[in-house]
């Protein structure tokens, strides 16, 4: 993690949703719209991400609904479930961090912990947790809750993380023995009950059904709007993304992450539509918008590619990471293959790729001891 006393190399991770921020995306992609239910598809994304030179990939998840604001009423309106693309892109890559958004809201805790761990093994410990707290309508309904209300969604992500952290401590580093001779898999008494009681209106047993992930706990990424009083503490998130309503105002929120979860890396939002195939970044621009106006919380950049570098360069003086959201994946990911990463590599900002590493690694956090190892030690010591 950089600061402004310790400058370091930043990372860069890509949004790899569907065709791209834009909402009309699926209007300019090189494939047909079906293709995006295909695990085909998914590969070819994140292997793209991968050799361009991305750290860290993530996929956004939710119900999707046609945009009321369509032109012609016609919107891309389903997705694969983020944590089955992230598990499905696992195998195949062998650098870039896998971070599916998972809701805290309408999802089980106890399946999201053993998802995640479950993902941990099959991407080789590169994988890790991109909170989300759902206030729409349409999430609970899916899972036929009621609407929390805005002043209980802290609460409830905060729980879930809880549970989480405490169910991938539940098995012990050495709780799988694999002892042939007495017939025995794991070893009973370093497996734990987390006794989770939350104020949410639910209770965890455990222990988890996986063994302890690979990096013992995955990080995990949480909107900066999720911290505060009544919401997340500031050591509950490894990771904390930070926006803006334009790019220069980008270094102050920056700053107030910074001092508000001062343990956590920052990484900045940015939206990215780049001059590309001879049309200006702004003409594209307009003319999906022509279709679906593109409204977004994130800062913008609209421009060349040389321009997005010097953006870039400049924020990571003070981020660690920079999240991108590309208009058209099929279009600005080829121009920040071709033009800007290559430029930043050149500039020495960005850290190495380096394969079989794990997320943990990326961020500069080390691997820490399960919760419970502690608790079981002075047990077997007695005995």
């Amino acid at each position: 993690m950089s600061t402004a006393a310790t400058p370091s190399t930043g990372f860069l991770a890509l949004e790899l949703d569907g065709d791209g921020g834009h909402p009309a995306a699926w209007r300019k992609a090189r494939h047909t719209p079906a293709e995006l239910l295909d695990g085909t598809r998914v590969r070819a994304t994140v292997l793209a991400a991968e050799s361009a030179g991305f750290h860290v990939a993530t996929f956004a998840d939710g119900p999707l609904t046609p945009a009321a604001d369509s032109a012609d009423g016609r919107d891309i309106p389903g997705r694969l479930n983020a944590l089955q693309r992230a598990a499905f892109a696992g195998p195949v890559t062998a650098s870039i961090v896998l971070v599916p958004e998972v809701d805290t809201v309408y999802t089980e805790p106890f399946h999201i912990s053993t998802q995640l761990a479950s993902l941990d093994y099959v991407s080789g410990g590169r994988a890790g947790w991109l909170v989300a707290a759902s206030d729409q309508a349409a999430d609970a309904a899916a899972v036929g809750r009621s609407l929390v209300p805005a002043d209980g969604l802290g609460r409830e992500a905060a729980d879930s993380i809880e549970v989480g952290r405490r169910l991938w401590d539940s098995w012990e580093d050495d709780a799988v023995i694999r002892d042939v001779a007495t017939g025995r898999y794991i070893d009973a008494d370093k497996l734990h009950y987390v006794d989770f009681e939350g104020g949410a209106g639910y209770s965890v047993k455990g222990p988890s059904i996986i063994p302890r992930p690979l990096q013992g706990q995955l990080p995990v990424l949480a909107p900066a709007g999720l911290l505060g009083a009544d919401q997340l503490s500031a050591g509950a998130a490894d990771a904390v993304l930070v926006s803006a309503p334009t790019p220069g105002l980008l270094a102050g929120e920056i700053a107030e992450a910074r001092a508000a979860a001062p343990a956590a890396a920052v990484i900045a939002e940015l939206d990215v539509v780049l001059d590309a195939r001879g049309q200006s970044a702004a003409g594209r621009l307009a003319e999906l918008d022509a279709h679906t106006p593109w409204q977004s919380s994130r800062a913008r950049f609209i421009g060349t590619a040389a321009e997005l570098t010097e953006l870039l360069a400049s924020v990571l003086e003070t981020a660690d990471g920079v999240r991108l959201h590309p208009a058209v994946l099929d279009v600005d990911l080829e121009e920040l293959a071709q033009l800007v990463l290559p430029a930043l590599r050149r500039r020495g900002v960005l850290a190495p790729q380096q394969p079989g590493a794990t997320f943990r690694d990326l961020l500069g956090l080390p691997r820490p001891t399960s919760r419970y190892a502690a608790v079981s030690a002075p047990a077997a010591a007695e005995n």
